[in-house]
């Protein structure tokens, strides 16, 4: 398997867990207020690039590995701000953006190098 497809899939496949973990810790795990909040749309928000980085569109990478430094800085903040459990999904949250915001600029390397051979 080259390092385009092993990015590309490192990439999907943690703004994809990303998505799910905001929805799951907005609406059951951790809510702000009990039944759910409004901040599960940051979710939503998520699904904006998941169609072009399943078509590998690069334009799509470029923009989305700054876009995804705002759920960093929300994990972030939020690790340091709320109780212990809201804490690890936090660290989870973190720890997502840092994999997809790696994955990206890789497969944008990559790319670039794939293409210029």
């Amino acid at each position: 398997m080259s390092k385009t497809r092993v990015f590309h899939w490192g990439a999907v496949l943690s703004l994809i867990a990303l998505i799910l973990l905001c929805l799951a810790w907005e609406l059951w795990l951790a809510p702000l207020r009990a039944g759910g909040s409004w901040l599960v749309l940051k979710a939503a928000v998520l699904l904006l690039p998941l169609m072009g980085i399943l078509r590998e569109r690069i334009y799509t990478y470029q923009w989305s590995s700054m876009f995804i430094l705002a759920y960093f800085a929300d994990g972030v903040m939020r690790s340091w701000a709320d109780n212990a459990t809201a804490q690890a999904l936090a660290l989870g949250e973190v720890a997502l953006t840092v994999c997809y915001f790696g994955c990206v600029l890789l497969y944008v390397r990559a790319k670039r190098i794939e293409l210029a051979a």
